[in-house]
């Protein structure tokens, strides 16, 4: 079944760190989306590498709440042709993308407590599952692992601060992998801080997003200390085959 057609108009552009951008997207035919928060929508752009328009989609980083409008997180990778389209659009350009899609999305675990594990804008997903969560009261533990590479390189900290004040049984940890002099924080990979400090999944379910090779290792890492759910949505590369 194909996936249904949107048109939006771009409401807002923020650029979050040197090549992290949000775009936020106002629906206008139909003038409402419904998701599950984790999904993610595609693009179809073309581009000179191409003989066809390249596919490429992109997590919804707001909550099912908000039918009226979705926001996007994009990372620039030059040449590619999901980040030259899309960095390119400006506030008022017009566009269109099919969706929602994906089997990426939160479930319905009991009383699991919830461990969410991302690199890079693999935070986008979880950033639309914990704005749902949050409206609509969660009592689970929620533990959020976020790797990146140095300074230059965070965002949303102060929101995620916010949110783990506001609601104790949230707490998040960002590591950087290449800090620069002056960093105090969690420092290493993050596949690293899953093995130090996950001691049992007795009562878990996980959730991955992000390269490739962390989501390898981690799933092999938490396979190894027992059986729970597992659920991945691996990233790609831009410049590579379409993802659809």
């Amino acid at each position: 079944m194909p996936h249904q057609l949107h048109h939006a108009q771009v409401d807002q552009v923020r650029n979050l760190t040197h090549d992290v951008r949000e775009i936020g997207l106002r629906l206008t035919d139909p003038a409402e989306i419904h998701f599950k928060a984790g999904q993610f929508v595609s693009f179809d752009v073309p581009h000179p590498k191409f003989p066809r328009p390249a596919t490429r989609a992109y997590s919804i980083a707001s909550p099912p709440s908000q039918k009226g409008r979705i926001t996007l997180l994009l990372n620039l990778i030059p040449d590619g042709p999901g980040s030259t389209y899309l960095f390119g659009l400006k506030e008022g350009d017009e566009t269109q993308f099919k969706g929602p899609a994906g089997s990426f999305y939160l479930k319905e675990d009991g009383q699991r407590d919830l461990l969410f594990v991302a690199t890079g804008t693999g935070i986008a997903p979880f950033r639309s599952m914990l704005d749902h969560l949050l409206e609509s009261g969660f009592a689970r533990s929620v533990t959020l692992y976020w790797g990146l590479r140095s300074q230059k390189d965070l965002y949303y900290q102060k929101e995620f601060e916010a949110l783990a004040k506001q609601r104790p049984n949230f707490r998040f940890i960002t590591t950087l992998s290449r800090p620069e002099p002056g960093w105090t924080g969690t420092t290493g990979r993050v596949t690293t801080l899953v093995a130090d400090r996950v001691s049992s999944v007795t009562n878990l379910s996980v959730y991955l997003c992000g390269n490739s090779g962390m989501i390898g290792e981690i799933y092999g890492l938490i396979s190894q200390k027992g059986l729970c759910p597992i659920r991945k949505e691996k990233w790609y590369d831009d410049v590579g085959e379409a993802d659809d």
